[in-house]
C-alpha cells in the first residue's frame, strides 16, 4: 500500500500506465521498500546510499539497505537514495530521491539480496548496491523531493500496519473467547471467572478504540488531507492493543499457549514486532510531543 501510494501520487502518467495494470493483475509485484540503512536506522535524513546521475541520464546506485521486507518476493523496489551530498544541501530534507528499481534485471548486475533470519515469520533482507545502473526513467517525481514523497507513503504504511495489528487483535480475542468457553477447570468453564473475562474485555476495548483512530487516519489519507498525527496515533494504539491482546491470549490458554498446535505462541512472537517496526512507538511519542504538542525537539 505505501509503495503503491508513492507511485500513484508522484509517478508520471507513463510510469503509471507501465506498471499499475500489471501490478493490479498480479503480473508484477511491488512489495519491497528500500529505505532503512545499518548506519542510519530511523534517521532517514542520514542515509548514505547514493544515486549518481550520468551524462546519458541513467543513475548509478551504490550503498546498502537493511530490513527490506519481501525483497526476495518482489519484482520492483521503491528505493530512497541520495542524489545530493549532505554537505551540499541548502535544505535539510532535500537531496533524497525516490526510484522504482526493476530487481528482475538488476539481480547479479550490481544488486545482491541476503535474507536475515529472524525470530518471527517475516521475510526481511539486506540489499547491497554495487555500481548498479538504472535508467533515468526509474526516478519517481522530482529529483531531491524523495523525502517528502516517502513521508507521504509512511502515513499509508502506518495505517496499513494498524490494520494488520487490529486483525491480530481480533484473532487473539476470538481465540481466547472460544477457549474460555470450552475449557473446564474445577467443573466450570474458565470464562465464568472475572479474572479471565476482564482481560479479554479490556483487550476488546483497546482494539475497538484503536480501530476508530485507524478509520479516521484512513479517511484523511484518502481525502488527500494531512494525516501524520492520526496515522502515527493509529499505529501506536493498534500495536499496543495487539500486544495487550497477545499477552491476554497467552494467559487465557495457560500452559497450552506454549504448545505449537494452538498457534498462540507463534502469533504472540509476531505481535511483538509492531511495537518496534516499522517505527518504534517511542518515536511516535516524540513526533506527537514535537509536532502536535509543540514541545521542544528531543533529538
Amino acid at each position: 500500500m505505501y509503495t503503491m501510494g508513492t507511485l500513484l501520487r508522484h509517478g508520471s502518467e507513463e510510469q503509471k500506465q507501465r506498471y499499475l495494470p500489471k501490478i493490479a493483475s498480479g503480473e508484477l509485484r511491488l512489495q519491497a521498500f528500500g529505505v532503512t540503512e545499518p548506519g542510519s536506522g530511523s534517521n532517514t535524513l542520514a542515509l548514505r546510499t547514493s544515486a549518481r546521475r550520468q551524462a546519458d541520464g541513467s543513475y548509478v546506485i551504490n550503498g546498502q539497505k537493511v530490513w527490506t521486507s519481501r525483497a526476495e518476493h518482489s519484482d520492483l523496489m521503491l528505493l530512497l537514495a541520495r542524489t545530493t551530498a549532505r554537505e551540499e544541501l541548502t535544505r535539510r530534507t532535500g537531496g533524497l530521491s525516490t526510484f522504482l528499481v526493476d530487481m528482475r534485471s538488476a539481480l547479479g548486475k550490481g544488486l545482491e539480496i541476503r535474507p536475515i533470519r529472524t525470530m518471527i515469520n517475516h521475510a526481511t533482507t539486506e540489499v547491497f548496491f554495487d555500481n548498479l545502473v538504472i535508467p533515468g526513467d526509474s526516478l519517481l517525481g522530482d529529483e531531491g523531493e524523495g523525502f517528502r514523497y516517502i513521508l507521504d507513503g509512511m502515513n499509508a504504511e502506518r495505517i496499513l500496519i494498524s490494520s494488520e495489528c487490529l486483525g491480530d487483535c481480533d484473532w487473539f480475542i476470538s481465540k481466547a473467547v472460544a477457549y474460555a468457553n470450552e475449557r473446564v477447570v474445577f467443573e466450570r468453564p474458565i470464562g465464568k471467572n472475572q479474572g479471565v473475562q476482564f482481560p479479554i474485555a479490556q483487550a476488546y476495548l483497546a482494539a475497538r478504540a484503536a480501530g476508530l483512530m485507524r478509520d479516521r487516519a484512513a479517511e484523511l489519507f484518502e481525502a488527500g488531507a494531512a494525516c501524520g498525527e492520526q496515522a502515527n496515533m493509529a499505529k501506536y494504539l493498534a500495536s499496543e492493543a495487539s500486544w495487550q491482546a497477545a499477552d491476554m491470549c497467552m494467559q487465557t490458554f495457560g500452559g497450552y499457549a506454549f504448545a505449537e498446535e494452538y498457534d498462540v505462541e507463534r502469533k504472540f512472537r509476531e505481535a511483538r514486532l509492531y511495537r518496534t517496526a516499522p517505527i518504534s512507538n517511542n518515536l511516535v511519542l516524540s513526533y506527537l510531543a514535537e509536532h502536535v504538542l509543540d514541545l521542544p525537539r528531543s533529538y
